[in-house]
């Protein structure tokens, strides 16, 4: 088991727009990740196995709800708190800080901000503290792209709503105690729905078979004629701006942890390019690789300053969901393009279990993937700056 020394490029010194706080919450994250997941990751993925016994530890480190108020259990962070967090834990893996997204984003988030005030209390404090884990049910086996298309719905059947459906690619699935579920009414409006495990009719099957995000759970949430009381819907906002809001707050979490993912690939290449020697001089000698490196740094550091602007405006409230979009799209076509050009600086050694860059080329296939597709993004910046919406 090869030690963790990660160490973490800043070439900006953009250390210096950064509270003692910040610093402090950041480096608590990263000190866990090459403690308690660095040693173990390599181990999940080959397993395709989600190593559960990390969910203390994310909770130890603020990583689920950070910016939820200390009265609901959160830690009472700002944003940029909260992607710095999520940029070290994607360090260690994708899948990982996956599941803290979708419990912070997915599932604490609409509660904090579409719940009442009995929802929050039941439910905020447990998943704060790990004791209960959640997932998001939106995406469904024919409506990925186009959420407003859903078929899951929910009637009214007196004194409790009967829920049938389907939701796929859902992260935590397996094993979340709770599911935020986004469904159709009678008259096709849509709200969310907090459906717990145990609920007779609803199931999560396994996704099986990845070749990405391995030592993360995925699966489906169906519901079969489920029973969910009237006291589990969210009432404060309907309609498809209530799950964009939620992905809002992820797209925002992944444009730093991409950043992670990012920082990880080019300080192995770097640190190998300086170790492994060819024709009697380090690789790191020769132009072809200094380009490759230096290109690297480069676009890690754009996305910094990308990341910590988004992070200002998140806090001052400013920040809209084309900005959102761009950074989640920029920053995690950064990432899996310095994974691909690491790996080609590693040789055959960059495809081994030995080192962490295949398994993050991998795993942002997926990334870049979800919470909006890379075309989806461009087409919403396209919007934004034309005023012509071009998704159909």
């Amino acid at each position: 088991m090869k030690a963790d020394q990660f160490q973490s490029p800043d070439y900006y010194n953009l250390d210096d727009l950064l509270s003692d706080e910040h610093k402090m919450v950041r480096d608590a994250a990263r000190e866990w990740v090459k403690r308690e997941v660095s040693p173990i990751i390599e181990e999940a993925a080959q397993k395709a196995e989600f190593p559960k016994q990390i969910i203390n530890g994310l909770a130890e480190i603020g990583a689920f709800g950070p910016y939820i108020p200390e009265e609901y259990g959160g830690a009472g962070l700002d944003q940029i708190s909260y992607g710095l967090i999520m940029q070290e834990i994607e360090r260690g893996d994708s899948g990982v800080r996956s599941t803290a997204s979708v419990q912070s984003s997915l599932v604490m988030y609409p509660i904090f901000k579409y719940g009442t005030e009995e929802q929050k209390k039941k439910y905020l404090p447990k998943l704060a503290s790990g004791e209960m884990m959640g997932c998001f049910g939106l995406t469904e086996p024919d409506h990925g792209s186009n959420p407003s298309g859903m078929t899951t719905t929910f009637k009214d059947n007196g004194d409790h709503y009967l829920l049938n459906g389907a939701k796929m690619w859902i992260s935590n699935a397996p094993f979340a105690d709770i599911a935020v579920v986004w469904a159709k009414n009678e008259e096709g409006r849509i709200y969310g729905l907090i459906v717990e495990r145990g609920m007779e009719g609803f199931t999560t099957p396994e996704t099986h078979n990845k070749w990405s995000l391995r030592a993360s759970a995925t699966g489906e949430l169906v519901f079969n004629n489920v029973k969910v009381p009237k006291e589990n819907l969210m009432p404060e906002k309907s309609g498809l701006g209530a799950p964009l809001g939620c992905l809002d707050s992820a797209r925002y979490g992944i444009a730093w942890g991409a950043i992670g993912a990012a920082m990880d690939c080019y300080d192995t290449a770097l640190r190998y390019a300086k170790e492994r020697e060819q024709f009697g001089k380090p690789i790191a000698s020769f132009q072809l690789q200094q380009k490759k490196l230096a290109e690297m740094i480069t676009e890690i550091t754009k996305a910094q300053l990308l990341a910590w602007r988004l992070g200002v405006m998140r806090n001052e409230g400013t920040a809209t969901s084309a900005q959102i979009s761009m950074a989640k799209r920029n920053n995690v076509e950064m990432a899996i393009n310095i994974a691909r050009e690491a790996r080609q600086i590693l040789g055959g050694m960059g495809i081994t279990g030995e080192y962490s860059i295949m398994r993050h080329s991998m795993n942002l296939e997926s990334v870049i993937t979800y919470e909006g597709t890379h075309d989806i993004h461009l087409l919403i910046t396209g919007a934004d700056i034309t005023g012509i919406p071009a998704f159909q």
